[in-house]
């Protein structure tokens, strides 16, 4: 079996050498300040409710919530807009289960523009059974705004998880960038088969319509393909991301397409076996640290 070609390009004596090298540099994390919280993304959920939540803030320390809550509804039904925000919830409508014993369920909609009487007292109900109309008569919030923009922060930590290959990209592009700046040469993130032809002018049979690679680096046209990610953790999606880009590897190499894999994080550290299946039918692996060194460079130069 031919020596793999980063082996090559590093002069090591045998590619074992080449995986302790990848597998002892992994990084355990790749925080940056924009992980945590999507302030954008929060503020921009709030501000088309903020009128309706200020309107919801006459409700707090009202003795009687239900009451108040439904000529509140009735006089200015926009007001329940704002309720899927107040519960946590990204639906426009929810289905609660009343009757346990025959699976009865109730709808409540709040994307409606006219309400009936019935519907202003079904959601004056919501607030109440909600929970909401306990918090609000005990004064528990003093603005809904403060207490909105509490949930969606709540909400959009959910997003950490795809943050974390965000910020992967982020990184890699920035390696990408330099090297392809010194190199004279041209790459396109999220490229597509079209956006490929469209703007370098050369065909690529995709395995399907909606493919999308992270990077794709045009050498005098040749092309580079690659795909980052970054695994804090393990679990079988590190397997399963291996056996496609075992397949992918050789599906891009079928047409001429130099294909390579930038992947890091801790969790390979557990899962190395498939990691080591993709490094013996592949040429190129890198992770974080390679890249520092200059290694794509040294593959594109």
């Amino acid at each position: 079996m031919p020596m793999n070609k980063l082996c090559n390009l590093l002069k090591l004596k045998n590619e074992d050498l080449l995986f302790d090298k990848i597998m002892q540099s992994f990084k355990e994390k790749i925080t940056k300040w924009d992980y945590f919280i999507n302030w954008t993304k929060v503020f921009g959920n709030i501000d088309p409710i903020e009128k309706e939540l200020n309107l919801l803030n006459f409700l707090i320390g009202k003795e009687d919530v239900e009451t108040e809550a439904y000529n509140l509804i009735k006089q200015y039904p926009q007001v329940i807009k704002a309720f899927p925000t107040l519960i946590a919830v990204r639906e426009k409508s929810i289905d609660i289960l009343i009757d346990t014993k025959n699976f009865i369920y109730k709808n409540y909609s709040f994307n409606k523009g006219k309400l009936t009487d019935n519907e202003c007292k079904e959601l004056a109900n919501f607030v109440v059974n909600s929970g909401i109309g306990a918090i609000l008569k005990d004064k528990k919030v003093k603005s809904l705004v403060d207490y909105a923009t509490g949930v969606e922060v709540g909400l959009d930590s959910n997003g950490r998880k795809n943050r974390g290959g965000s910020l992967m990209e982020s990184l890699v592009e920035e390696f990408v960038s330099d090297t392809c700046q010194n190199l004279g040469i041209q790459y396109m993130p999220q490229a597509t088969s079209k956006k490929i032809k469209e703007q370098w002018n050369i065909e690529v049979v995709v395995d399907k319509s909606s493919r999308q690679i992270d990077f794709a680096i045009n050498k005098n046209g040749k092309l580079f393909f690659i795909e980052c990610n970054f695994y804090g953790g393990g679990g079988s999606k590190l397997k399963s991301t291996a056996t496609e880009y075992i397949e992918m590897n050789r599906y891009w190499n079928k047409q001429g397409i130099e294909f390579i894999w930038i992947t890091d994080g801790a969790g390979w550290k557990s899962t190395l076996k498939p990691l080591r299946e993709y490094f013996d039918k592949a040429d190129y692996l890198l992770n974080l640290e390679m890249l520092k060194e200059g290694l794509l460079y040294t593959i594109l130069g």
